[in-house]
Order: C-alpha cells, then sequence, then structure tokens
C-alpha cells in the first residue's frame, strides 16, 4: 500500500480531497474468495483484481483521468464450488442488489460511467449490466476481465484458467509470502465435457468443480515463476490503464465507431 493517501483510491482517500475533486468514472473491483488448488490463498482472486484495478487507475490517473477506485466486493459466483470447503458463494441476484446500491450512490455524486472490474471467471455481470441499464439510464456501466486483457501466449507454457501457471506467477510477483512451495501442488489436471458444442464453446454448462479436479486447480502451475507474473500485469495494466483514460475522457458518441 502506498505510504500517502492516493486519491483515487477511496478507502485511502478523505473528504478534503473527495469534495474537491470532480470524479467521472468509478471502477469497482470484484473478485472472490475459494480455494485455489493446495498452494495458493483462497483470496487470491482479491489480491489480483485489487492490485490491478488499483495500479491501472493510477496509471490512468496520472494521464489526467478523474476516477475512483471503489472497496473489492471478496465474494463471487461459486455455484459450482459448494461442497468445497469455505468457498463463498454470492449469488447473481445479490450481486444485482449490491450493484442497485451502489449505482445509486455512483449516480447521487455526479459519476457518470462504472467499470466492474471482475477476477472470478464465474462472475458473469452482463445480464446484470442489462438490467441496471433501464434502472441508471444516466450512467454507462461496463465490465471486464482484467485476466483478459493481454496475451498470455509467449509468457506461460501451461494451459488452464485456475489456480494455474498464470495465476501462480501472478500472486508469486504479488503476495509471494502466500504461495506455498510448489511441492505442495497438485497438477491441476481436470475433465471437460465430451459433448461437441461444449468442447467448441457454443453449449455451456457449469462445472461441477469436485468432479472434474482432485485439488481445485484446472492447469498445471509448476512452472510458474515470478518474472512471469510480472511481464504479464505489466502488459495488463498498461492495456487497462489505457482503457479507463479512454472510457473516462470520451463522450458515449465519441466512443461509438462509424
Amino acid at each position: 500500500m502506498s505510504t500517502t493517501p492516493r486519491p483515487y483510491i477511496l478507502a485511502e482517500t478523505n473528504w478534503k480531497s473527495v469534495k474537491d475533486t470532480a470524479y467521472t468514472t468509478a471502477i469497482l473491483p470484484w473478485g472472490a474468495t475459494e480455494a485455489h488448488n493446495y498452494h495458493l490463498p483462497y483470496g487470491t482472486d482479491n489480491y489480483q483484481v485489487e492490485y490491478v484495478a488499483e495500479l491501472a487507475a493510477g496509471m490512468a490517473w496520472d494521464m489526467g483521468s478523474r476516477l475512483l477506485v471503489l472497496p473489492n466486493i471478496p465474494y463471487g459466483v461459486n455455484t459450482g464450488q459448494l461442497d468445497i470447503g469455505f468457498c463463498m458463494n454470492m449469488m447473481p441476484s445479490t450481486q444485482l442488489a449490491i450493484l442497485k446500491d451502489t449505482c445509486d450512490v455512483l449516480v447521487r455524486h455526479g459519476i457518470t460511467k462504472l467499470v466492474i472490474c471482475n477476477g472470478h471467471g464465474a462472475n458473469n455481470f452482463i445480464p446484470i449490466i442489462r438490467e441496471l441499464a433501464g434502472l441508471f439510464p444516466q450512467l454507462f456501466i461496463c465490465t471486464l476481465n482484467w485476466f483478459a486483457s493481454s496475451d498470455k501466449k509467449g509468457i506461460f507454457e501451461e494451459a488452464g484458467d485456475h489456480a494455474d501457471e498464470m495465476e501462480t506467477s501472478v500472486m508469486m510477483h504479488i503476495a509471494p509470502h502466500l504461495v506455498l512451495s510448489l511441492d505442495v501442488a497438485g497438477d491441476g489436471a481436470n475433465r471437460r465435457f465430451n459433448p461437441e458444442g461444449f468442447r467448441k464453446g457454443w453449449a455451456w454448462a457449469q462445472r461441477p468443480w469436485s468432479l472434474i479436479t482432485k485439488d481445485t486447480g484446472a492447469g498445471n502451475p509448476l512452472k510458474a515463476n515470478a518474472e512471469k507474473g510480472r511481464i504479464f500485469l505489466d502488459n495488463t495494466t498498461k492495456n487497462i490503464a489505457a482503457f479507463l483514460h479512454e472510457l473516462s475522457t470520451s463522450s458515449i458518441e465519441e466512443m461509438l465507431a462509424d
């Protein structure tokens, strides 16, 4: 954490600064609390999304954007892991209720754009945003998945999407003191649905997590290292910062391509 209050981090700043700043854009990091193989902490998604949102917002702030990072929501949708110890589940309907109240506050205080910065694969904010759009027409709401904002190719060797080489490398960079030795990690072997529609992506079903993996991981973490995590985070934060700056300094009309 910074040694001085950062004016773009709501939890750190103060009323003296807030009352004199014309914020236009709010960023809401949203993670999850769940098992991440044997070697990563339950709060992995939260550490990652907070780090990325705050760093990218700081870069956009330095470009001239006036945006505000809200406190992270630490629980996500985990209906596929209800039988795995203390995977904290928040229903999509609860997420909608939280966002309704959040949007109400933001609109009251002059925010015109909200970015939900997602750090958990099972969070799906698209249908929620569709509903919010009718309730808050004066607020432009969008979502991004930080982990999809940069190409993994050329950095990571092993495919995966949970406690894999990428997530392990990122945590080795962000919070190495919370990463256990990879000697204790499972190999992240996981099963997939066989029907062609599922394999090709035009059909979807929730994965029953305890049936697809023995160690709660999906992807082999054994080739992870902190340098890979640093490179990937550098790429993602730069991309997100550029997006935030363009979004926060453009009108809706200006963002529409001809």
